[in-house]
């Protein structure tokens, strides 16, 4: 028995493998063709081989519970990949490119003249009621002036097959090292593919974001001591900042190994202090520095933010570059495209109503049952209600919510999200995704080939987060002319 593409529905949402009559998209012919000789025990054996891989690699995350509990799990993955043309994600990657470089722009100048202020462009209560602007970031100057040199940006695809961006994530952007994983375990379990695809590579990240890393060094050397700064084991990215400090042949040190002398910053070393030049920090703002956020803070370094301050050590990303995640911050990033570049989006947001506003409040207020809604601030699909299939008692709650505080809400229409053919048993079926590519900015701006396609596990779900039972598939971008003698 074969896979039947014949039962594959498709109305629900744009697929990105199949079209509307049922038919291979181009980019996709030889994938489909090659999926469709597969027997039930051939996929079976994919797929377990896949499992085996995982495990070999060590490739986890961490869920916590409500309990305070947490579990490592294996990384959920299906063997059926992603694809998308090369010309098309050309396109993405210049509006990607676009998007970060306003955005940077943007942050520099919410620490220093605030000209988008005053000029009336970006609401001055916004700023004065974020949650993640730090005024003690306030006239610094980060190498390059560039606050967030690791961007990573969640896109999706609507019915109608228009990419739209969903959030930016400017503070620790996650998920890159299962990127590349998941790569890698395709190239084990499916050599064949990668013979017959001509499949653009991802697995340069770790080189370019070394040498992203390497130029915001303040001293002038050719070899600069760039360390990854995690909170530990304990934390749920942890197999993330081992594999990328691997993988750039980079120490991978916690707050207790750091100390700072003379506002110059030290690893502490069997041979006796190393001074560092770059740290990327997975540790959020306010458990960076005990003398300046959280004094209770066991995870950071006394005195880090003072050698950032004074140019001794480069910060990525900077403090502060939260300021810019918000949700509601991602409203006006069309505003601040045409206001720092003179330019039109490329990449569209998401149609957003903005609850502290009196007018779009009562319209969300009165269509909750079609809208999502999300908190301004937080991540991982946690805290958000998603009106078609919410309970009347949980809208009503976030009635409340919204009218307490409006600032902490925004409304979206509730999106449906492109489909890729997913492995579900012995049967394909459609499953919702996503996509995170990466952007690294410094000296030149780079865009990962492809992104972390994340896939709701679940039928109808539109929560794709691994925390919440999402799983990964592998991206691939090609070159469609090679697709075409398909």
């Amino acid at each position: 028995m074969t896979i039947q593409w014949n039962d594959y529905n498709v109305r629900q949402a744009q697929d990105e493998l199949i079209d509307e009559h049922n038919q291979p998209r181009t980019v996709a012919k030889r994938l489909i063709h090659h999926l469709a000789s597969f027997s039930d025990e051939e996929l079976d054996t994919a797929r377990t081989a896949a499992e085996l891989a995982i495990k070999l690699m060590g490739i986890t995350f961490t869920v916590y519970h409500e309990s305070g509990g947490a579990i490592d799990r294996a990384w959920p993955f299906d063997i059926i990949p992603r694809i998308m043309s090369n010309t098309e994600w050309q396109m993405i990657e210049a509006g990607l490119k676009q998007r970060v470089h306003a955005l940077n722009l943007f942050i520099s100048d919410i620490y220093s003249k605030q000209q988008i202020i005053k000029d009336r462009v970006f609401p001055a209560e916004l700023l004065a009621n974020s949650e993640n602007f730090r005024p003690q970031c306030m006239d610094i100057t980060p190498p390059l002036n560039c606050w967030s040199p690791i961007c990573g940006s969640d896109l999706v695809r609507d019915q109608q097959g228009t990419m739209y961006v969903l959030e930016d994530n400017l503070r620790v952007p996650s998920g890159v090292s299962y990127m590349l994983e998941n790569r890698s375990v395709m190239k084990r379990v499916f050599p064949d593919f990668f013979e017959d695809y001509t499949i653009l590579p991802v697995d340069d990240y770790p080189s370019q974001l070394f040498a992203t890393l390497a130029a915001l060094s303040p001293r002038p050397t050719d070899n600069p001591t760039v360390v990854v700064l995690t909170p530990g084991i304990y934390n749920s990215a942890y197999f993330e900042h081992a594999y990328l400090a691997q993988q750039m042949g980079c120490e991978l040190v916690e707050g207790r190994d750091l100390i700072v002398e003379n506002d110059n910053v030290y690893m502490l070393t069997i041979e006796g202090p190393e001074q560092v030049d770059v740290i990327y920090r997975r540790i959020d703002d306010l458990f960076l520095d005990p003398k300046v956020f959280n004094p209770d803070s066991l995870l950071g370094v006394p005195g880090l933010m003072q050698a950032w301050a004074k140019g001794n050590v480069a910060l990525a990303n900077a403090p502060g570059a939260g300021v810019a995640d918000d949700k509601v911050v991602y409203a006006f990033v069309p505003k601040m495209i045409k206001y720092y570049l003179n330019e039109e989006m490329l990449l569209p947001n998401v149609p957003t109503y903005l609850c502290f506003d009196p007018k779009e409040r009562d319209f969300v207020l009165n269509n909750l049952d079609k809208l999502v809604v999300k908190p301004a601030n937080a991540s991982g699909g946690y805290g958000m209600l998603i009106g078609p299939i919410a309970s009347k008692k949980q809208r009503k709650q976030f009635a409340e919510f919204i009218k307490e505080n409006p600032r902490n809400y925004i409304a979206q229409p509730t999106l449906a999200l492109s489909t890729v053919p997913t492995l579900i048993n012995h049967h394909i079926e459609p499953r919702h995704v996503d996509m995170r590519p990466f952007i690294l900015s410094g000296h030149t701006t780079q865009v990962t080939m492809g992104g972390l396609t994340r896939v709701a596990m679940v039928p109808g779900s539109l929560v794709v987060n691994s925390s919440q039972g999402g799983g990964s598939k592998d991206t691939w971008i090609v070159d469609e002319e090679a697709c075409l003698t398909c």
